[in-house]
């Protein structure tokens, strides 16, 4: 199966000349609309004419463009946006395949995605990546991959099916769809001069292209200084209107993601609303949004209205999901504006407050309307070792649970939930210990880390408070980021042996189980973190999945993401690996009882 073929401006710069002056009819022309230029923050009454899946005229009136055979569509005075982009996020967090994905979010405007595979680089190395990254490139939107950086995130600190190594960065570099390095989690390795970290971001720098960033932790102060001067180009662990400014200020694009769990738009977006700072280093984004946001509520149209909500100008909101974007990867030139010679990706709605997506044109072509996908979706034929990823290396039972201890109580550092927010509290707590064993009680369960990748039979048992859970039951994820073992939280060990070894014999996904009784399943066969099944029917399963979250005494917001990056060691405060307690303020492992 063949990659799409994306004509190059300068290959196809004869036709767009010839249909701009009026000597050759254009394939389409849309007339009729209000065309949001993001170059210069207006809204001009003109027209525009395509050819050749690339802009060709946008100027007051395209009638000299029209052809008998040119498709002419009437804008009916709505207005016409450029597609918008994502410039961050994964996709395996949608539970999807980059084709069911994309299926997905089209209908939603987005025309433009840069997206980085490090969760299926941790299960499958830099062969899962290469199947991302063809897939993404038969779609028909432009999707461009970031060649992850960090597998395993936090060497020393967690174990992963495979790792990443500067070799492969330099290898995929040469790829057609690759435009840069995956954010650099590792930030103590980049601040501490880890050759590795740096053989990776120069292998990047001296290909051309942007070093992803990932700066995790408070401390905006000689560190965060050291990592700039590494050359990541952009952060999107900001949760503060400082830590906005703070990368700005470096010359590194901020961007403030709205994904299912992390709404960090508004407490950041201030740094332009109210403080006036220059919006063009200022980029709105996902990073993760599962399949339910995606078919409920939306993709980066979500993204849009959020911040409009939050006081941002309109024009600003766009420009920061469409040319600053663009302008950030060094693609200005290719895609993110109405503009001639840029890729035709384009949305006309009725509102730009509201943001209804209406007709979506992506490469000159009609892919969705009026909410329906018209395009089609192309997927590769995932192997069988993409499929086989989960080995316990034997049956788990309760006792597998047991987390032992002496006196009546023990001192416990428990992992704090944040609602809405990636971090972690570091908590201390004093737990009973009964018959020999140490129990969670109120809000506080057990959590296990169940090793996945070489069939070890680990697992790494400790305690998590704030997801409300009560009564007999235990949620289980193969998605577990970033190292992607197998994540269990439960209240109940026998409940929790069952949950685990079901997703052993799915090959992979997120299991509910209450009182000896599997409430919902999502299966989620390639990697153990995708399934290609089409959205709908993943987020359907999803939407049962969190009803069973809820019936179990659940009441945070996504708390499935919540769940799924309990074992990210690159994020504070407290995390758990399959090597342990991990105390991410340090970058080391610690102890559970105090």
């Amino acid at each position: 199966m063949q990659a799409k073929d994306i004509t190059s401006w300068a290959d196809c710069a004869p036709t767009l000349i010839a249909v701009a002056a009026g000597r050759t009819p254009a394939q389409t022309v849309v007339r009729g609309g209000r065309v949001v230029n993001v170059h210069t923050r207006e809204i001009l009454e003109w027209d525009i004419a395509i050819t050749q899946g690339r802009f060709a005229y946008v100027g007051p009136d395209a009638s000299h463009c029209i052809g008998p055979d040119t498709h002419v569509i009437d804008a009916a005075g709505r207005y016409v946006i450029p597609g918008l982009c994502d410039a961050h996020m994964h996709i395996e967090s949608g539970m999807l395949t980059p084709a069911e994905f994309a299926a997905a979010v089209i209908p939603h405007g987005t025309t433009s995605m840069f997206t980085d595979p490090h969760e299926i680089a941790n299960v499958l190395g830099l062969s899962g990546v290469r199947l991302m990254h063809d897939e993404a490139l038969l779609q028909p939107i432009s999707i461009f991959t970031q060649m992850p950086s960090c597998a395993p995130s936090a060497p020393g600190l967690e174990t992963t099916g495979h790792e990443i190594t500067p070799d492969d960065v330099t290898e995929a570099m040469a790829w057609p769809g690759i435009i840069g390095l995956g954010e650099m989690m590792n930030f103590p390795g980049v601040v501490n001069g880890d050759p590795k970290m740096l053989a990776e971001m120069a292998a990047t720098a001296r290909a051309g292209k942007t070093i992803g960033g990932h700066y995790a932790s408070p401390d905006l102060g000689p560190a965060f200084h050291a990592y700039a001067a590494g050359g990541p180009a952009d952060d999107h662990e900001g949760t503060c209107e400082d830590d906005a400014v703070a990368r700005v200020r470096q010359g590194m694009r901020s961007m403030m993601r709205l994904g299912s769990a992390w709404y960090d738009v508004e407490s950041q977006i201030t740094a332009i609303t109210e403080r006036g700072l220059d919006p063009r280093n200022f980029i709105l984004c996902t990073d993760d949004c599962h399949s339910g946001t995606l078919v409920n509520d939306g993709h980066m149209d979500r993204v849009v209205r959020h911040a409009i909500a939050c006081g941002c100008d309109p024009l600003i909101a766009l420009q920061m999901a469409t040319i600053n974007t663009a302008t950030h990867f060094g693609l200005e030139r290719e895609l993110g504006s109405i503009a001639p010679g840029r890729r035709a990706d384009l949305i006309l709605t009725s509102s730009l407050e509201e943001l209804p997506i209406e007709t979506v044109i992506a490469l000159g072509e009609v892919v969705a309307e009026g909410g329906q996908l018209r395009a089609t979706c192309p997927h590769i034929d995932w192997p069988t070792a993409a499929r086989n990823t989960v080995h316990l290396g034997k049956p788990l039972t309760a006792q597998d649970f047991e987390i032992t201890g002496s006196g009546e109580t023990a001192t416990c550092r428990v992992i704090g939930v944040v609602e809405n927010q990636a971090p972690t509290e570091a908590l201390i707590r004093e737990l009973p210990v009964r018959d020999g064993l140490i129990e969670g009680t109120g809000d506080t369960c057990q959590i296990a880390l169940v090793e996945r990748h070489k069939g070890t039979g680990g697992v790494s048992n400790a305690f998590v408070a704030g997801f409300g859970y009560s009564g007999p039951m235990a949620m289980a994820s193969t998605v577990a980021h970033d190292s992607h073992h197998m994540i269990v939280v439960g209240t109940s060990r026998a409940d929790m042996a069952l949950a685990a070894n079901r997703l052993a014999q799915v090959g992979g996904g997120i299991t509910v189980w209450q009182d000896g009784r599997e409430l919902a399943l999502v299966e989620l066969p390639i990697a153990g973190l995708m399934s290609d099944s089409p959205a709908h029917e993943v987020a359907a399963k999803a939407d049962a999945m969190v009803a069973a979250m809820q019936a179990c005494g659940c009441t945070l917001n996504n708390a499935y993401m919540q769940h799924s990056l309990l074992a990210l060691v690159v994020i504070p405060a407290l995390r758990i690996s399959d090597l342990g307690l991990v105390d991410v303020t340090k970058f080391e492992l610690t102890e559970l009882t105090l």
